[in-house]
C-alpha cells in the first residue's frame, strides 16, 4: 500500500435543510435524501480500498434546532441504523464517537445493537459521530486524565500526545486522511485534534446532491497530493 493511500475518509454532511428549501420539499424529506446519500456513498467505498469512513451526523450544537426537527432526526437515525442491519453480512463494522449517553433511549439502544452486532466485521469500519463535538471530546478526555491523576493511576509527566489520544473517542481509529465538507468552508467543531494534518476538500454542493462522481474526483485528487505533515 502506498504511503498516500486513502484509508480513512471523513464527511461533514451539510446542506440537507437548504437542499429541501431549494427543491420545495420538507426539511424531513431533505434529511431523508441525505440519509439515502450516506447509504449510496458507503456502498462505493470498499471499491476504492477505503477501510474507515466517519459521518458527522449530529453535533452537540444541533440540539438547538427546532424540537420537531431534532425529534425527527433521532427517530430517523433509528431507521437508518435498522436499515444498516444487513451490514454484518457485508463485513462492515460500526463504531460511535461522541457523548451517546444522553441520546434518547431508543436511538441509543438501536445504535448500540448495531455496534454490538457488527463488532467482528473487518472490511469497512463506519464511525458515526453523534452528539459529537471536537471541543467536548477534548474536555471529556481531559477530565478522565485528571481523574486518573487524582487516583494515582498516572502522573502529570506521563501526559504526552500519545497518552492523551488514548483517552479520546477515536483512540482505536486512525486519524482521517481526508475530510470532505459539503456546502460550506469550515470545520464546525469536527475532529479538531485528529484533523491536524488531514487533507481538506470543500464541495460546493448540498449533501443530498453529492454523488459518485464527486467521490471519485476527491479520491483522484487526494492521490495526487503530497502529504507533508508539517515537514
Amino acid at each position: 500500500m502506498s504511503s498516500n493511500a486513502l484509508q480513512h475518509l471523513a464527511f461533514i454532511l451539510d446542506g440537507n435543510r437548504r437542499w429541501a428549501e431549494l427543491n420545495g420539499v420538507s426539511v424531513n424529506d431533505g434529511h431523508r435524501s441525505g440519509g439515502e446519500r450516506v447509504r449510496e456513498i458507503t456502498s462505493l467505498l470498499p471499491g476504492y480500498g477505503i477501510r474507515y469512513v466517519t459521518y458527522y451526523l449530529f453535533s452537540t450544537e444541533n440540539w438547538h434546532r427546532p424540537k420537531q426537527e431534532v425529534d425527527f432526526l433521532m427517530s430517523f437515525f433509528c431507521e437508518i441504523f435498522d436499515n444498516f442491519d444487513q451490514a454484518c453480512k457485508n463485513n462492515v463494522r460500526f463504531l460511535t464517537i461522541g457523548n451517546t449517553a444522553i441520546l434518547p433511549v431508543n436511538t441509543k439502544t438501536t445504535l448500540q445493537r448495531l455496534v454490538d452486532k457488527t463488532k467482528n466485521s473487518t472490511e469497512l469500519t463506519i464511525i458515526i459521530a453523534i452528539n459529537y463535538s471536537g471541543r467536548d471530546e477534548i474536555i471529556r478526555a481531559t477530565k478522565k486524565i485528571a481523574s486518573d491523576i487524582m487516583d494515582g493511576k498516572m502522573n502529570v509527566q506521563d501526559i504526552t500526545e500519545k497518552s492523551f489520544e488514548s483517552y479520546m473517542d477515536t483512540r482505536d481509529i486512525p486519524f482521517p486522511d481526508a475530510i470532505v465538507r459539503t456546502s460550506e468552508k469550515r470545520i464546525s467543531n469536527f475532529l479538531i485534534w485528529q484533523m491536524a494534518y488531514s487533507e481538506m476538500f470543500f464541495v460546493n454542493k448540498y449533501w443530498p446532491d453529492f454523488n459518485a462522481e464527486d467521490l471519485r474526483s476527491i479520491i483522484h485528487e487526494y492521490s495526487s497530493r503530497k502529504r507533508r505533515y508539517g515537514r
